[in-house]
């Protein structure tokens, strides 16, 4: 595919939003595309401490009663995406595109190990071996022994996506401690600030990420003002490739 004929999906950075104001959001944006009043668009943002109940959650798998997560400034919201129960919280790049599926293939298991070579290839820019583990969805490290992205997806009606991927960057753990994460009790959960021995700042990563899913997805992404990414070779020391807006 030529760059010209490449598809566009625009990148909104929505900073920090609570869980119910990113669903509304998703919500909008899903109605919106489906009329064809909006592009393709990638949302990347992060949440506070919350639990996430996925639409097969068991409510088992919230460890702590209401009242203690409260205390400790943890929300609990039920989701409509697919999967069981996970946390979010600020450290972790939580990314949701919002697509027309049939632009790409219509094939949502292929769409979901795209979003899995995604993750895995901006891991392997820090020197980090990603994995997919059989019969689950998501990426990890380790020989399968610990998750570092939760990916959990939903399709509209009208075959558009919404939800998406959470990357553990250099979100503190022990949020996870308050759940059986993805109702996997036999696995940890881990970062990369944990394997790395230092937190990558959010920006960083992100500029990776997205170099890295245009190219699995054949796409060029851009700035709500359509301004188009594009990549640098990064400062001498600096992980990960760069991307810049040119002036």
């Amino acid at each position: 595919m030529t760059a010209t004929a490449r598809r566009t999906i625009r990148l909104v950075r929505a900073g920090t939003l609570p869980y119910p104001a990113a669903l509304t959001l998703q919500r909008d944006l899903v109605a919106a595309r489906s009329a064809g009043r909006v592009p393709d668009t990638l949302l990347l943002l992060e949440h506070p401490p919350t639990i996430t109940l996925g639409a097969r959650a068991n409510p088992a798998h919230v460890l702590l009663p209401p009242d203690e997560l409260l205390r400790r400034g943890v929300a609990v919201v039920s989701s409509d995406r697919g999967g069981d129960v996970t946390y979010h919280g600020p450290g972790q790049l939580v990314g949701y595109p919002i697509l027309k599926l049939s632009q790409y293939g219509g094939d949502l298991g292929r769409y979901l190990r795209g979003l899995e070579e995604t993750i895995i290839r901006t891991l392997a820019d820090y020197g980090v071996a990603g994995e997919r583990a059989p019969g689950l969805t998501g990426v990890w490290v380790a020989g399968g022994r610990a998750k570092i992205c939760a990916i959990g997806v939903r399709l509209s009606a009208s075959g558009v996506t919404s939800h998406g991927f959470a990357l553990n960057v250099s979100t503190d753990l022990s949020g996870f401690a308050h759940i059986v994460p993805c109702g996997i009790a036999d696995r940890a959960v881990t970062s990369l600030e944990r394997l790395l021995g230092y937190a990558p700042s959010l920006d960083a990563v992100s500029t990776s990420l997205l170099e890295h899913f245009a190219a699995v997805f054949g796409v060029e992404i851009r700035t709500e003002d359509g301004v188009q990414l594009k990549r640098e070779r990064p400062a001498d020391g600096e992980p990960g490739p760069a991307m810049s807006v040119p002036e």
